[in-house]
Parts: C-alpha cells; sequence; structure tokens
C-alpha cells in the first residue's frame, strides 16, 4: 500500500475496534508462526501497537502507529514534501521540495536543449573534450591495418 494514496482511496486505520484488534492479534502470530521476522503496523492505534509488539518475538515497525513498536519510520517523500497532493494526516514534512523539484525539471530540460543545439550547430564536441592520440602511433596504427 502506498499510505498517501490509500488514505484517500478508501482504506483507513484498523484496530480501533475489538474484532480488528484480535483480527490484527491473530495475523500478526500468524506471520510469527510462518517465520517471519518483522511486520509492519500502518495507522494502528499506537496502544494497540505497543501491545501487540510486547507479545511478539518480531521487529514491529510502526508507521504512525506510536512509538511503542521496535522501530518507527516515515517514507523520505513524507519528510522532504516532495509531492504536490496534501499531506496524509498521518504523516509530516519537514520540508517543501515541490517548488524546488518544479524548478530543477525545468533547468534539467533547458540543458538538454542546450546540448542538442550544440550538437546541431557543431559546437560540441570541441577538442578539449576529446581523447587525442599521438599521430606517430595513429599512422602506424593505420598503415599496420590496411
Amino acid at each position: 500500500m502506498v499510505p498517501r494514496h490509500v488514505t484517500w482511496t478508501n482504506y483507513r486505520a484498523t484496530g480501533k475496534s475489538a474484532d480488528e484488534a484480535r483480527m490484527l492479534y491473530q495475523q500478526m502470530k500468524d506471520l510469527e508462526n510462518a517465520g517471519a521476522y518483522a511486520a509492519k503496523l500502518e495507522c494502528v492505534p499506537h496502544d494497540l501497537a505497543t501491545f501487540l509488539s510486547s507479545q511478539t518475538t518480531m521487529l514491529m515497525m510502526s508507521l504512525s502507529s506510536g512509538s511503542g513498536c521496535d522501530t518507527q519510520f516515515l517514507f523520505f517523500d513524507d519528510i522532504l514534501g516532495d509531492f504536490d497532493v496534501r499531506i496524509p494526516r498521518h504523516a509530516k514534512s519537514y520540508r517543501n521540495f515541490v517548488e524546488e523539484i518544479r524548478r530543477l525539471q525545468k533547468e534539467r530540460i533547458a540543458a538538454f536543449g542546450e546540448y542538442n543545439a550544440d550538437v546541431k550547430e557543431g559546437r560540441f564536441l570541441e577538442n578539449c573534450n576529446l581523447v587525442e592520440m599521438d599521430g606517430t602511433v595513429s599512422d602506424g596504427l593505420v598503415k599496420s591495418l590496411k
């Protein structure tokens, strides 16, 4: 699941009811019994996530499920704010990279346009961009290959 999209496409936090909490507990135990070493709890109530983490030998990773798991994480694009859709409620952006990404894309397009023009107009490659071979070696090689 991609968190910032799932929140808006009818997926929701889970584990808020007793039935859902039991289901998560059972799924966690099923994963553990199958030999899994880790599981991610995404948008699970923090008290439930803390309890689940205490009931397993697996590494429990929290994405907006509180600090009671073994690890917490947030996707880098949420941290950097490098998307132009609204931030999901369970995330936090520490920067706004959207404008910088747009600026860099304009610069990329301009650079490729300049390169294309230089190639078409013979300004690239210049002598400073070429690797030279000693003329004597070159002449001798050409004669030996004919």
